[in-house]
């Protein structure tokens, strides 16, 4: 009963700060026509109320930072022409490379716009080991929040007692960050409220705590998150 409290008082508490987690989206816009960089040119997103934005520079490339974690629709202004329809997924504390999008004139929709391969990194050099709710969805293991960690990273074992054991570290040695509330146990959520979660086995920063161990971050659906889904859902 005292867990199930505990639990309920993290979920009220999540509801409160959930979405802390933001990350960044990069990338190169260049023409469509000679693959030329074009300068100037303006990456948006416009979710409910809140603008970001990044704007290319002379080597075509542009950055938008501190965006809540999530799915977001991009678009591109250069020269009154627009791009829209690009579908940006923005991991946690970390950045989204859209890699080389070609912009082609006079388009107002565009479905079939080419990306180099995205890379989810931590600092640009540390690679971040990411699931979303769209893979958690089709997991095995989904209805446990441990199970699932150890899918994530060869580095990430269950004891026989169920502790969470790091490379290099006793078992148990790790901090649990749900929607940015910090605990040392492992609560379950129910797997359809995950947004996303994320998993350090090394270069744990220093504001989640000194760990031997590593860190769990886990992130639950807002109202936004939900309101996003029902839009590319019903092509809003």
């Amino acid at each position: 009963m005292k867990k199930l409290v505990s639990v309920w008082m993290l979920m009220i508490a999540g509801s409160t700060f959930s979405q802390t987690a933001s990350g960044d989206v990069i990338g190169t816009i260049v023409s469509g026509k000679n693959n030329q960089p074009l300068i100037g040119a303006k990456a948006l997103i416009l979710d409910n109320g809140r603008r970001y934005q990044g704007i290319s520079d002379e080597d075509g490339r542009f950055r938008m930072t501190a965006i809540p974690s999530g799915n977001y629709t991009m678009l591109i202004h250069y020269m009154g022409d627009t791009m829209s329809n690009i579908q940006v997924d923005v991991p946690i504390e970390a950045y989204c490379n859209l890699g080389s999008i070609e912009f082609e004139s006079k388009v107002v929709a565009h479905k079939g716009i080419k990306f180099t391969p995205k890379a989810t990194i931590k600092f640009g050099e540390i690679p971040v080991q990411e699931i979303t709710s769209m893979e958690i969805k089709r997991s095995p293991v989904k209805f446990d929040v441990k199970s699932l960690v150890t899918t994530m990273s060869s580095e990430v074992k269950l004891s026989d007692d169920g502790e969470l054991m790091f490379r290099g570290a006793r078992k148990g040695d790790m901090i649990y960050v749900l929607d940015g509330i910090k605990s040392n146990e492992v609560f379950n959520v129910p797997s359809c409220s995950i947004a996303r979660m994320m998993v350090y086995t090394g270069g744990l920063p220093a504001k989640y705590g000194d760990t031997l161990g590593g860190a769990v971050i886990l992130e639950t659906k807002s109202y936004f998150d939900l309101y996003r889904q029902w839009q590319a859902e019903n092509g809003e």
